[in-house]
């Protein structure tokens, strides 16, 4: 009785306060239930196929398990008050113009399991106060540009269990508070640098169960606030130097995978990991992480083939003195197998004899393993191949084929046809598999590729043409294959540039040409298709000439691999064609010489700069002018300079690589002095003349106090550090300080290790790369 009373007074109380006429109150149809209390109507399984009229005071609306199809323009009008709204299960296909716009007041709006293929720019018009938006399930493959532009207020956002295989750039513009994006369960392969742009509060990001065999560095770093990712279940099998660079970034999930290696500095620049999942991937040893991860404090490594050795002692000493829980077991040797990592002590880590450990891994590698599954369904799969239908991977590898093999599944993703012996690949040779997204034919014997080879194959994205016989390339042999973005091409037979064979893939991101026997690069390299290169890989080639116009509207190139090749001095006219450069790679051309203002072009761009082993013997004082603060890292290493540029306009250096150069340590050289004295990070340069201070550290070494302007160096802290190599009697030589330099070399001894990182913010301990151990 109390209840009904106080109902009573509340009703009139809310149809004033919402100004609703009393009248409309009554209205329900005759399927659903209607509570008049609560303000909710149910509609569940009733077959309806519009949505209903109900009281315009409705305030949650259930619609699930209805047959609706469509919603047209305008289907809530008559329900502006709602909240919730939940349409699961209504086979709807489209959504049209404005179909929500009336729904000012809506902050929760479910509509999974439908069959909804494309977000158009309208869908979602007038939900400016949604706060939760459910597409799973569905069928979703595009998202058109402003699809999402009205939802300002929006948290989260759910699309998994969909179809979608690219993600474009600014894909979700207009979610301004955005906390929580999840894009599991897609065929996602290919995230373009901008697709998350824009979401400058989004906390966490699933992109787990997707076809990413690329850790998408650059794209994660445009995600400030992220501080959970989970990209588990993605066929990645290495992640290099550097590769996380999120700085509070606290969980990641890089489970179920297929990582064998990573670098120790893969995890540089994420300062602020707690929480590290290797579970369920292929290591067999890992090796302690550099100090970018100082706040780790849980590392998975469950469900790995850890080999419990003296190879695992580094890390397992590590974990003890950071106090890192380790996680997971050892999968061998036999005496270990089984033991949790975090019991072990390091001294119990010993490696056997070659003989016995050879004996021990074989045994472990031919044991036979007792099936703990039940068989896996059967898929389609030609003879003589291997076809999983849970991954929809397929494999003919290394099985004699002499033509391409058909009649896989329509839903194979990836397709590895390596090794076998197929020398031409006619048109039409992959009907019936439009949904494959890597293709590997490494090591086929290719000499030619047909126009439309690989027509219908839409969804390509990897095509692996590597270590064939090719020596020339036709437009048409990309023909239908319009996604494709990376193409592998090295180790073949050309001797020119493909000029022009890219004219039918738009969107080639990433071009490797290395290891062929291309002598130079003509003008207008890129033009007629792959104007859109960001990565261009040409090292190992015989490149002794590059045309001035060469890298002609190559506006999009970041990129530029131009190592071990045959140019006698720094390309700088054609770089000025790509204003957009970040890393260029010179290593091991025999330059000699690099002039002023070499690399001016690429001032304000370039972060990277490689010319190590070119046997370089002198660099002009202004060669580096115009870098400043945007290099990142220099590379000099294996050269014969004697001297190298001043390198104080470089503030924002993180990596300088000296080594292995005839250093002469004289007044000459004091600008490096005085520059090391300011930097925060170690530079292993180290003298090689005069001959009494040899093998000595530049930072050591007491000769730059004689020179004018060095007197500084006098309360020098480092210039009274005692090392083992000072010789009893060390005094400057006037006669040598003054005269010319030598002409004879001598290098140390030992082999100098190479530069080291500087620790971000400006810490005081560093961390060796991985190639520089």
């Amino acid at each position: 009785m109390h209840f009904q009373v106080c109902s009573g007074l509340l009703w009139p109380f809310l149809v004033i306060l919402l100004g609703v006429p009393a009248a409309r109150l009554a209205k329900c149809p005759k399927q659903c239930v209607c509570d008049q209390i609560q303000l909710t109507v149910t509609c569940v399984n009733k077959n309806l196929t519009d949505v209903p009229t109900v009281d315009e005071i409705t305030v949650k609306l259930d619609l699930r398990g209805n047959d609706i199809q469509q919603l047209p323009t305008g289907a809530f009008k008559h329900t502006p008050y709602l909240t919730h709204l939940s349409l699961q299960r209504c086979n709807i296909r489209s959504v049209k113009e404005g179909a929500f716009r009336s729904l000012g007041r809506l902050v929760f709006l479910n509509l999974a399991h439908n069959h909804i293929n494309i977000l158009y720019q309208e869908s979602f018009d007038g939900l400016s106060s949604l706060k939760q938006l459910v597409i799973d399930w569905n069928r979703v493959e595009e998202i058109q540009p402003g699809a999402f532009s009205q939802l300002g207020f929006l948290n989260l956002l759910s699309l998994t269990h969909n179809q979608l295989v690219y993600i474009p750039n600014m894909a979700f513009q207009g979610l301004q508070n955005i906390k929580w994006l999840r894009l599991s369960h897609n065929s996602l392969n290919y995230l373009d640098v901008e697709a998350f742009g824009g979401l400058v509060t989004l906390n966490r990001l699933s992109l787990d169960h997707n076809e990413l065999q690329f850790f998408p560095s650059e794209t994660m770093t445009r995600l400030p606030e992220v501080t959970r990712l989970d990209m588990g279940y993605n066929p990645m099998t290495y992640l290099g130097e550097e590769t996380v660079s999120m700085a509070k970034l606290t969980h990641l999930f890089l489970d179920h995978m297929f990582l064998q290696d990573l670098a120790n500095t893969a995890l540089y620049r994420t300062p602020s990991l707690v929480h590290l999942d290797l579970s369920h991937n292929q290591l067999r040893v890992l090796q302690p992480f550099s100090e970018g991860s100082p706040s780790l404090a849980r590392l998975n490594l469950a469900g790995n083939p850890i080999y419990c050795n003296c190879y695992l002692r580094p890390l397992r000493e590590w974990t003890i003195d950071s106090k890192v829980r380790l996680m997971g077991t050892c999968g061998g040797p036999a005496h270990f197998s089984g033991e949790h990592l975090d019991t072990l002590y390091p001294r119990d880590l010993r490696c056997q004899s070659q003989d016995a450990m050879l004996k021990a891994e074989f045994e472990e590698a031919t044991r036979v393993a007792q099936p703990t599954e039940a068989p896996q369904a059967r898929v389609k799969c030609p003879a003589n191949c291997a076809c999983e239908a849970e991954t929809n991977h397929s494999t003919c590898e290394n099985r004699g084929h002499t033509k391409v093999p058909q009649g896989f599944s329509a839903n194979t993703k990836l397709l590895d046809l390596r090794g076998n012996h197929f020398h031409y690949v006619p048109s039409n040779s992959f009907p019936g598999v439009p949904q494959v997204v890597s293709l590997h034919l490494q090591r086929c014997k290719i000499a030619e590729v047909e126009d439309g080879a690989f027509n219908g194959m839409k969804g390509l994205v990897y095509l692996y043409l590597s270590e064939n016989d090719l020596t020339s390339l036709s437009p048409e042999a990309f023909k239908g294959i319009p996604h494709l973005t990376y193409l592998h091409l090295e180790k073949n037979r050309f001797t020119r540039f493909p000029k022009g064979a890219f004219k039918l893939v738009p969107g080639l991101q990433a071009l490797h040409l290395e290891h062929n026997a291309i002598t130079k690069l003509e003008s207008g390299s890129l033009v007629g298709g792959a104007e859109g290169v960001r990565g261009l890989y040409l090292t190992g080639n015989a490149i002794n000439g590059v045309s001035a116009r060469a890298l002609e509207r190559a506006d999009a190139l970041n990129t530029l691999h131009l190592g071990g090749n045959k140019l006698k001095e720094v390309p700088s006219q054609v770089l000025s064609q790509a204003g957009n450069l970040e890393e260029l790679k010179l290593s091991g051309n025999p330059i000699r010489w690099v002039g002023a203002n070499a690399f001016r072009a690429l001032a304000g761009t370039l972060k990277d700069l490689y010319l190590d082993h070119t046997g370089l013997e002198k660099m002009s004082k202004d060669s580096l002018a115009g870098l400043g603060p945007g290099l990142r890292s220099l590379y000099l290493e294996g050269n014969r300079l004697e001297v190298v540029p001043d390198l104080h306009p470089l503030t924002s250096l993180e990596v300088i690589n000296l080594a292995e150069n005839p250093l002469l340590c004289d007044c000459p050289l004091l600008p490096l002095r005085m520059w090391i004295e300011k930097v925060n990070l170690k530079v292993r340069a180290t003298c090689a003349n005069p001959p009494e201070i040899r093998g000595r550290r530049v930072k050591d070494v007491h000769i730059f106090r004689a020179c004018p302007g060095g007197e500084s160096l006098l309360s020098s802290p480092t210039l009274g550090l005692k090392t083992s190599k000072t010789p009893k009697t060390t005094k400057p030589k006037p006669a040598h300080l003054n005269g010319p330099r030598m002409d004879t070399m001598s290098k140390p001894k030992s082999k100098p290790r190479t530069g080291l990182r500087a620790r971000p913010g400006g810490a005081q301990k560093t961390s060796q790369r991985r190639s520089e151990a």
